[in-house]
This record gives structure tokens, C-alpha cells and sequence, in this order.
């Protein structure tokens, strides 16, 4: 897209700190990506750890994703009760989860559930057994995000005390390459989406010379898609973020090279309490409604062009104005540096500064975990039409 769709202005949420999405750009990008996965003949299967949210996963199957993606045993759970029949965890769950997993494929979901180790594809064959039911398995492979992944020359192993587990159906691997996903260099981005082709490409030729060919391989993501779906290798991508987009993909190169073919479709809608300052305004969007561990938060609408919002704890964001960001640098010390802003006459109060009550839009810089402090998404359509999408699948699993 070589636009960039903004917040939806004539909607105003019934209360603040708000998650908005816009519909008509939701719609876009999931549209943008299925018919990206279905030119290349690669099938997708969401990411549901982006959302957590069953309306929208089912939305995602309805325009023709194979399933869903979970991180969680929970958000298995919610989207298998959801009416999502095809299901990949696509972490190691812990030995408590194994029987919540058999549990959801005795209720007739197909489900997969990813493995490193030995003991992990014993705990789930057991439960399995013990459910008189079957889990789908897929070999975890480490390409260098080294996070959860059997090393590639332990793979084979692996893969054949899966395939010879009661209770469980070898299904295939998974090689997820999370650290390229936000690399800023394209060029070494690609290198390196390359490389790790090869490698996983010669994977999946060694277990196939073995018998053990694997129906399933997945992985990728947004950052990565384009070659992702060229590889020739992945026969399933995972792909997230690209529903919502946030600005730590935004501020990446597209994958293709081109202009993203997704926009911004999602906003937290915050409103100013508080006006007590030249320098800045107060909103009650702070660390509790945007997650820090990524970029901040980029002002969309509803503040001067340059403004920037910083937390300023659990309730409060800071939105400064542009304007007078130099006195705040200049003046070293923080609460120093406002009081003489506030206190020099020859300063004026910013006339475009936004007022108690006005609404303020940010684009979040890192969409899951932010998501993730929120209940519910005020989903717009382009005449005004509301609907509220539960953010159902938080929960890590009953008790």
C-alpha cells in the first residue's frame, strides 16, 4: 500500500485507553496476504498470538487460511472452542500442557503441538495414550534464533523417536526465523533468508532420503514472507503481524523490496487528562496499555505533526510537543527543564497543543504484547458501524 490510512477520527470508544482497528484496512491486509500465500501455492496458517482473538482467527480461515497458529496452550484452547478446527502450537509446552492438548484433539480439533526434545515427545505421546486420541507432532528446528529449536544435526533423531511415539502423528518441522524478521537491512535480511533456505532445505532432503519425509514445513513470518514463499522449501508460512502492522515493521524494508503491502489498521485511542504544561500534555495511556519492549508508540493523529509520546507510568503517557522537546534536552534535568518552560513569559503556551478531553491516536511499536493488555477491540467499519471482538485467548489455560 502506498498510502498511509490513519485512525478512524469520527469514532469516539466509550472509555479510553482504547484498541481501534479500522476495518476496511483489515480487511485489506488479510485479503493482501492470502492472495500473496495463494499465488506461490504456499498455504497460511495465522499466527494467533499477534490477536488473541477468535473472531478475528476465524475470519482469517474464512478467507482461506488452513488454521491457526497458537503460542499458548490457552489460546489453543480458546480457539479450538472458537470452531477453529486446525491448530499448530508452535512453542514447547510445558509438561503441564500436554494433557490440555490431547484433551483438545479428543474433542475432535486437529492439532499439532511443536517439540525439541525427547522427554517433551514423551510427555505428549503419554497424554496422548491416555487420552485414546491422536496430537500431530512437529520437529522444532533452531536456524539461529535460538530460542526453542533441536539443533540441525539432531534433527533426524528427533524426528524418528517422533514418528515411532503411540499417540502421536509425525506431521512435519518447523524452522521459525524470528531474528530476521525485523533485520533493517534488506540486503542481509535476504542473505540471510537464504542461507537458512539451504540449510533447511538439505534438512528436509535428509529426513525424505530417510522415509521420513515431512508433510508439513513451516515457518516464516511478515518480515520475511517474500522469501518465504519463494523458498520453495516452506509449504507454510506463519504470518502475524501483517493484520494490524505497528511501527517496528513499518520502520523495516518491506520483504519484497517494494512499499508494505499492508497498513496500519490498528490505533490506541487515548484521551488527555491533564493540560498543566507547555512542554507536554498528560493521556491515560501509559505502561499498562502500551507494551515498552519495543519502539514507542508513533502519534497517528490528534497531536501537532512531530509530537512524540513517552510513558510516564502505569496510567499516564506523555505527549510532548515538538516545538519544545529542545527545552527538555537542553535543560538536562526533567522536572528543571518544564518548570522554567512553564515559568518563561517568552514562551507561549502551543496553541495546537491538544486540550483536556481531546483524543489522541497512537500507533502501537510492537502490536502482540500490547494487544495483550487490552479486553476487547473496537472494530470500525468506513460508515460508522461498531463491533466489539473480544480478546479472548489471554488467558494462559483454565484452572
Amino acid at each position: 500500500m502506498t498510502d498511509r490510512p490513519g485512525p478512524p477520527l469520527a469514532f469516539r470508544p466509550p472509555m479510553t485507553p482504547a484498541l481501534v482497528v479500522r476495518r476496511a484496512v483489515l480487511e485489506q491486509n488479510l485479503a493482501a496476504m492470502q492472495a500473496l500465500c495463494d499465488a506461490a501455492g504456499v498455504k497460511l496458517r495465522a499466527h494467533g498470538k499477534m490477536h488473541k482473538c477468535s473472531t478475528l482467527g476465524r475470519r482469517q480461515v474464512e478467507l482461506g487460511a488452513v488454521g491457526l497458529c497458537c503460542q499458548t496452550v490457552g489460546e489453543a484452547e480458546v480457539y479450538a472452542a472458537a470452531g477453529v478446527g486446525d491448530l499448530l502450537v508452535t512453542s514447547p509446552p510445558a509438561p503441564w500442557g500436554a494433557a490440555r492438548i490431547a484433551a483438545i484433539a479428543k474433542g475432535g480439533v486437529k492439532i499439532a503441538v511443536v517439540a525439541d526434545d525427547a522427554g517433551q515427545i514423551d510427555r505428549l505421546s503419554a497424554a496422548a495414550v491416555a487420552a485414546d486420541t491422536i496430537v500431530g507432532l512437529v520437529v522444532d528446528i533452531d536456524l539461529g534464533t535460538h530460542r526453542t529449536g533441536v539443533p540441525p544435526e539432531d534433527v533426524l533423531a528427533l524426528v524418528r523417536h517422533a514418528n515411532a511415539a503411540p499417540g502421536l502423528l509425525y506431521r512435519g518441522v518447523q524452522a521459525y526465523l524470528g531474528h530476521l524478521q525485523h533485520l533493517t537491512d534488506l540486503d542481509q535480511r535476504r542473505a540471510a533468508c537464504e542461507v537458512t533456505r539451504q540449510r533447511l532445505g538439505g534438512l528436509v532432503g535428509e529426513l525424505t532420503e530417510a522415509g521420513l519425509a515431512p508433510q508439513l514445513v513451516t515457518g516464516g513470518g511478515t518480515g520475511t514472507y517474500a522469501a518465504d514463499l519463494a523458498s520453495g522449501v516452506f509449504n507454510e508460512i506463519q504470518a502475524g503481524s501483517y493484520a494490524f502492522m505497528d511501527v517496528e515493521y513499518e520502520d523495516c524494508p518491506s520483504p519484497d523490496g517494494g512499499p508494505w503491502a499492508f497498513a496500519s489498521s490498528l490505533f490506541l485511542a487515548a484521551t488527555v487528562v491533564s493540560a498543566r504544561h507547555k512542554t507536554h500534555v498528560v493521556c491515560d495511556a501509559g505502561l499498562k496499555a502500551h507494551s515498552v519492549d519495543g519502539p514507542p508508540a508513533r502519534i497517528a493523529a490528534g497531536a501537532p505533526q512531530g509530537a512524540r509520546w513517552r510513558p510516564m507510568g502505569d496510567e499516564h503517557g506523555a505527549i510532548f510537543h515538538p516545538a519544545l522537546t529542545q527545552a527538555l534536552k537542553s535543560g538536562g534535568d526533567f522536572d528543571r527543564a518544564v518548570t522554567a518552560t512553564d515559568a518563561d513569559e517568552a514562551i507561549p503556551w502551543p496553541a495546537d497543543a491538544p486540550q483536556v478531553g481531546d483524543l489522541v491516536w497512537l500507533q502501537p511499536g510492537h502490536i502482540d504484547p500490547t494487544v495483550n493488555l487490552h479486553d476487547a477491540l473496537f472494530v470500525v467499519d468506513e460508515l460508522g458501524g461498531v463491533e466489539v471482538w473480544p480478546i479472548d485467548a489471554r488467558r494462559t489455560a483454565r484452572v
